[in-house]
């Protein structure tokens, strides 16, 4: 969907009163969530150089699909996936989200060859990918923890799931080692180490 459709089927849904009480204030408060987020996603993706993936990141969040979900299912200091999930048993914004967004581990689970051990297997992302999971997870750990965010916040959550996930070794390796040095060095020598060591020639 474009800019200007989304533009006005925003202001369509407001001027009718489509959305009233709570969940109006839901659809702004949602909508500056995920605003404030992408443009911690952008500043970061600026500092290491990858330009193209800072403006395209997460565009799918402000398709009807992903967005008016959120809405109804805003939590505030957490994704609104928990919640739909919670409420369906499933997150149908997720499922249309993951499918489009290349900086998810989950785009990127294929079935493995028939002498493989395990049915679904992570395959190898590009490190730019990989790159914008990274900032990513810090820059959702940003957006929900707000004065609570320390260096050390998105690997802790990492840590919370990591077994459940389904990775490439090499990404998975990769991605812990940014994790672990933004939280033992902190953000400023890990932004410069990625643009140094990790993408140089590969942007």
């Amino acid at each position: 969907m474009r800019a200007r459709d989304m533009s006005f089927l925003i202001c369509r849904f407001v001027l009718n009163g489509s959305l009233s009480g709570g969940k109006s204030l839901n659809f702004w408060k949602h909508l500056k969530t995920i605003n404030h987020h992408k443009w911690l996603v952008m500043k970061a993706c600026f500092r290491v150089g990858l330009y193209k993936q800072a403006l395209l990141h997460d565009l799918s969040k402000y398709s009807p699909a992903e967005f008016f979900v959120g809405v109804k299912y805003y939590q505030g200091n957490m994704s609104p996936n928990n919640a739909e999930r919670k409420d369906k048993g499933y997150t149908s914004s997720w499922l249309h989200h993951k499918g489009r967004n290349k900086h998810h581990l989950e785009y990127w689970i294929d079935y493995g060859s028939k002498d493989s051990e395990y049915p679904l297997q992570g395959m190898r992302m590009p490190d730019k990918y990989v790159v914008e999971m990274f900032i990513d997870r810090m820059s959702a750990s940003k957006n929900y923890q707000k004065e609570n965010y320390t260096d050390r916040s998105a690997l802790e959550y990492y840590e919370m799931g990591k077994a459940r996930h389904i990775l490439h070794p090499e990404v998975r390796e990769l991605l812990e080692r940014l994790l672990h040095m933004l939280a033992d060095r902190g953000e400023d020598y890990t932004m410069d180490y990625i643009r140094r060591e990790v993408l140089k020639n590969k942007k």
